[in-house]
């Protein structure tokens, strides 16, 4: 599902190059589980955006379900990202003139898919939302903005699901039933899951975890071949 070879990023500071990321390679089969995990400042976050074709690497390539990024417009990685990809942001980027379920509904209303209003009030009913279908971002606490954002990730039943602190601001319960729907979806639909994470009970949960310091990665735990994961989800 991802191929990642040589990925830099490099930022300009004070003159000089600052680099975030370092010759980072790895793949990630269809079907897996994985965390990103390390220490604040790591490169956690700018790796997560580089793999969905948020961002541009400086150097190296990123190849998402066959497609090389590298070689696509921003428009064209819109709509890859539009037909293939899930994305929950750590600072949520709800449209604030749209109520929890309009926001929902957004992914699949650009796709042009009628009866997204079902398909939108199931996933807020799951993530323990349903009685607030109507209210709009600023009546609604940081865990629940968090939980229509991933409502709006998993609207779309993407191949890939892209997630920056997915349980960051949610207690315990409410982090327990989503990580159960990421679960869910890795099951059920054969989604590939990859998040980043500070929770070590939510990486141990996932099949694999690759650990990141200084832009580096330091340790790939539990990697599978594609053939083992490929019978997992069959």
């Amino acid at each position: 599902m991802l191929a990642v070879r040589n990925l830099t990023k490099e930022y300009r500071s004070g003159g000089g190059a600052l680099a975030v990321l370092r010759n980072v390679s790895f793949d990630i089969a269809a079907g897996e589980t994985l965390a990103i995990v390390g220490p604040s400042g790591s490169g956690k976050t700018t790796l997560l955006g580089l793999l969905a074709g948020l961002d541009t690497p400086t150097t190296g390539t990123v190849l998402l379900d066959g497609a090389n990024l590298g070689t696509l417009d921003e428009d064209a990685r819109a709509r890859l990202r539009g037909d293939k990809v899930g994305f929950v942001f750590q600072s949520f980027q709800l449209v604030p003139t749209l109520t929890a379920l309009e926001n929902v509904q957004v992914p699949l209303e650009l796709r042009g898919i009628r009866d997204s209003d079902a398909r939108a009030r199931d996933l807020l009913e799951r993530v323990g939302l349903g009685n607030r279908t109507h209210h709009f971002p600023t009546q609604l606490s940081g865990g629940e903005q968090q939980r229509v954002a991933i409502a709006r990730a998993f609207v779309n039943r993407p191949r890939v699901l892209f997630a920056d602190e997915p349980t960051g601001n949610l207690d315990g319960a409410t982090g327990a039933r989503i990580v159960e729907l990421l679960e869910q979806l890795n099951r059920e639909d054969g989604t590939t899951i990859v998040l980043v994470t500070h929770d070590p009970v939510l990486a141990t949960r996932l099949g694999r975890s690759i650990r990141l310091a200084d832009g580096l990665v330091i340790g790939d735990t539990g990697a599978r071949s594609i053939e083992s994961v490929a019978a997992a989800v069959a």
